[in-house]
């Protein structure tokens, strides 16, 4: 083989080894620093555990559709801030009327998010 092939399957091997090391080394790092004394020594060994406290009820409880619609709603927010602070810091450098325009309709639209919300009583929080 010339060099210059035999530098490139260095370079493959390599990065196929550091693609290894990224696959498996979580899992050997949780296998090494993990504790293995936790729950045997109080006898909980088949019971679940939620942040290291002992669970008070049942954990099969029923949201509200109300919750997934604020959810929802926080999920369009963040999708604005992803959207505008890009769009704020080259606002006014080339097109600055068609890019008012655009940012006039995309919180026009999320404006109408917000009034379905509020028509559905998202914003309204029920005690039953």
């Amino acid at each position: 083989m010339n060099d210059v092939l035999s530098g490139d399957l260095i370079y493959i091997f390599a990065f196929f080894l550091g693609g290894l090391a990224f696959a498996f080394g979580p899992f050997v790092m949780v296998y090494l620093l993990a504790p293995r004394w936790t729950r045997n020594i109080h006898n909980k060994t088949g019971q679940y555990i939620e942040c290291g406290i002992d669970p008070i009820g049942d954990a099969w409880i029923r949201y509200s559709a109300v919750y997934y619609l604020y959810a929802l709603v926080f999920v369009a927010f963040a999708v604005d801030v992803l959207y505008l602070i890009p769009v704020a810091l080259v606002y006014n450098r080339q097109f600055p009327i068609r890019d008012f325009v655009e940012l006039v309709i995309f919180i026009g639209i999320l404006s109408l998010v917000i009034v379905y919300a509020w028509k559905k009583g998202v914003f309204e929080w029920k005690r039953r």
